[in-house]
């Protein structure tokens, strides 16, 4: 097969990013997420690339991938870092360079940008073939523990 190419989604991509997103949840976390709070929750973001952005992964008419990406900015270090987010590959297409292409492209794009410090992800910690993906891409642990407050009484459903 040809290069895997990168490129924005569009709302038109709608419904693949909620079931990529759908299977990514159950097959990383065993969690069955609520397909429509799921589907505005991507509509917003195709609707609005200040809340994140995501990039698909094809070969032709096959979508084999897909990553969205939002920024923090760090004042300790005067930029962004991007976090990587709901990164899928459908099982057919994994092990063939897909998610290669996509954390590549996102590097490339983060590196022109100039003011981008470097790329975030979290991870399951019983996700071990995802960890394993990810470092053989360079990333790496960090001694930072991912802590949060969730759901917020007066939080939006």
């Amino acid at each position: 097969m040809d290069k895997w190419q990168v490129r924005p989604a569009t709302v038109a991509d709608l419904e693949t990013v909620v079931e990529f997103n759908l299977a990514l949840a159950w097959e990383s976390e065993g969690k069955k997420l609520d397909s429509s709070q799921l589907r505005a929750g991507v509509a917003a973001v195709l609707n609005d690339p200040a809340r994140g952005r995501y990039f698909l992964a094809q070969q032709g008419q096959v979508v084999a991938g897909q990553v969205m990406i939002t920024r923090e900015w760090s004042d300790w270090r005067n930029g962004w870092f991007w976090w990587l987010q709901s990164v899928y590959v459908r099982p057919e297409y994994r092990r063939q360079g897909v998610l290669r292409a996509l954390v590549v492209f996102l590097e490339e794009q983060a590196q022109q940008q100039g003011d981008v410090i470097g790329l975030r992800l979290y991870v399951d910690k019983s996700n071990h073939l995802g960890r394993t993906a990810y470092h053989a891409l360079g990333l790496r642990d960090t001694a930072y523990t991912v802590m949060e407050k969730y759901p917020w009484a007066s939080a939006k459903r």
